[in-house]
């Protein structure tokens, strides 16, 4: 062939290989944001503790907090109420809080439950997913 020269071919680095496993078989590395952490661990007992945070710290400071406005927005609102623009704005924020509030109580009962139904969900998938590939099996006829 004209132009072609194999000893040139053969000096070209190769970038990937399909028939050789990755020289670190343990694992990939850190993701950002897990500070350097090789690995994500996960107890049943972490889960756990965590769901205990948010229903005995978390939630009931969130409740607080949203809470805490509601006299003193009330009271502002009634002292403007006379021919006062601010008496409607501070309505329309407090509203919108009040649904922000509401919203961030609710994604926090639904992590609280993920949490601790997350091992559940796991077994569960793992446990039908080996009886799927043992009814398939040709080996469980010997």
């Amino acid at each position: 062939m004209a132009g072609t020269d194999s000893r040139s071919a053969a000096a070209q680095p190769v970038g990937m290989r399909l028939n050789q496993v990755p020289g670190d078989v343990g694992g990939s590395a850190a993701s950002p944001g897990l500070n350097g952490q090789k690995k994500l661990a996960s107890t049943p007992a972490q889960k756990q503790a965590a769901a205990n945070a948010i229903e005995q710290h978390i939630e009931p400071d969130t409740r607080k907090a949203g809470d805490y406005a509601d006299t003193d927005t009330a009271a502002a609102v009634k002292a403007f109420r006379d021919g006062w623009h601010t008496s409607g704005a501070l309505k329309k924020a407090h509203a919108a809080w009040g649904e922000q509030v509401k919203n961030l109580m609710n994604r926090l009962g639904s992590d609280k439950a993920a949490l601790r139904n997350a091992n559940t969900t796991l077994q569960t998938t793992d446990f039908q997913v080996g009886t799927n590939a043992n009814s398939v099996s040709v080996f469980d006829g010997f």
